[in-house]
């Protein structure tokens, strides 16, 4: 029989089995705080554009500060969405095998998004 010579207030200060939760942890709430801003600034974006012709939502899109705005948008919504699905799919898929594949099908599928978006706001913004 084997006990653990630590505290209960050394054992609560550890980071677990896995040594990443924490970190894991406060990154969903850093992109959760982040997309607040920047989806108020997105809707005040669409706001703005909905209803103009596309030459306006283009030339919207075009200046910088609405360009880093959507970016910023895109990135931290697909991250936050990552971390999500990741503590779902963590959660809630029993076998290990399957849990490793949707970690990774669930990595790619927010690059491809991540990447897809972050195209098309280049592709309007300068004008191709």
């Amino acid at each position: 029989m084997s006990q653990s010579l630590k505290t209960p207030l050394g054992k609560v200060r550890g980071l677990g089995s896995a040594k990443s939760g924490t970190d894991h942890f406060w990154m969903q709430r850093l992109t959760a705080i982040a997309n607040v801003p920047l989806a108020v600034a997105f809707v005040i974006l669409l706001a703005l554009t909905i209803g103009k012709p596309h030459a306006v939502q283009a030339a919207t899109l075009a200046n910088p500060i609405a360009a880093i705005l959507v970016l910023l948008f895109v990135v931290a919504g697909v991250w936050h969405m990552r971390l999500g699905m990741q503590v779902v799919i963590e959660d809630y898929v029993p076998n290990e095998g399957r849990r490793i594949a949707f970690i990774v099908i669930n990595t790619f599928f927010a690059a491809v998004v991540a990447v897809a978006s972050i195209y098309a706001v280049f592709k309007i913004s300068f004008g191709a």
